[in-house]
């Protein structure tokens, strides 16, 4: 009996060690997969922390770029208001003055009466004024836009003088329709320079021995002519009568040697 009781108490130890045994292995167990969870928590957690951080950093860079785009304009507008202080009338320096005889392109000679400043936009703009006293007109001319425009001087003797050798040469007329030819007349006339002018005038000349002209080419002749002899009246300070009569005496004994010298021929 007693030797029973001795296995059996063996047994009850045996059994009490391997359950023991179990539970430290299993307390072991716990543990590492504590480690292990924990280990593995521990990455994530500095992940999240370096995306919220990498997150603060671009919407600091997102909060400098707009504010930086917000002071460009600021600085843009500076510079555009610079310039507008430069170009101040009483710096610029006006090509003519009053009582100057001018040239408009489209129509003809004119005197400057006046210089008058307006205000325009908070802005002060100088004007010349000048009269046409052959078509009966005054024009406003900006002082700034008037070598945009075209306008010069009245030529003077002696390129006057030079120009009316022109006058002298042979007619140079083109064997194309009338129409073109018309335009590119009213082209010339317009342009504002002396020699395509007085080339005009000697292109569309006729005297009595020659046939007579249509009411077109007639109209565009007396236009250039008259035009002409304006400057040539201011330029020689005589009346625009006594300027033409003295362009037709150029013209006739121009016409008058060209025919005689065709005859001989």
């Amino acid at each position: 009996m007693t030797s029973k009781k001795q296995v059996n108490k063996k047994k009850s130890k045996t059994s009490k060690s391997n359950s023991s045994k179990v539970k430290t292995k299993k307390a072991v167990s716990k543990k590492t997969t504590v480690k292990k969870t924990t280990a593995k928590k521990t990455p994530a957690k500095k992940t999240a922390a370096k995306k919220t951080a990498a997150k603060k950093t671009a919407a600091k860079k997102i909060a400098t770029k707009k504010t930086a785009t917000k002071k460009t304009p600021a600085k843009k507008a500076v510079s555009k208001k610079i310039p507008a202080k430069k170009l101040s009338p009483k710096k610029i320096k006006l090509q003519y003055s009053v009582g100057d005889f001018i040239v408009y392109p489209s129509h003809g000679v004119g005197e400057i009466t006046d210089i008058q400043t307006f205000e325009i936009a908070e802005e002060k703009l100088e004007m010349y004024n000048v009269i046409f006293d052959k078509e009966k007109m005054t024009l406003k001319i900006p002082t700034i836009k008037a070598k945009e425009i075209g306008i010069r001087k009245v030529s003077s003797r002696n390129e006057m003088k030079k120009t009316l050798e022109i006058l002298k040469g042979k007619p140079k007329v083109r064997r194309t329709m009338w129409s073109r030819r018309a335009q590119e007349y009213e082209a010339k006339i317009n342009s504002g320079i002396l020699t395509e002018l007085t080339e005009v005038v000697r292109d569309l000349f006729r005297n009595s021995n020659q046939p007579e002209q249509s009411y077109s080419e007639r109209q565009l002749y007396e236009s250039a002519r008259d035009r002409l002899a304006r400057e040539v009246a201011v330029v020689e300070k005589t009346d625009d009568y006594n300027a033409v009569e003295k362009l037709e005496i150029i013209l006739n004994d121009a016409t008058r040697k060209t025919s005689s010298e065709n005859t001989i021929i």
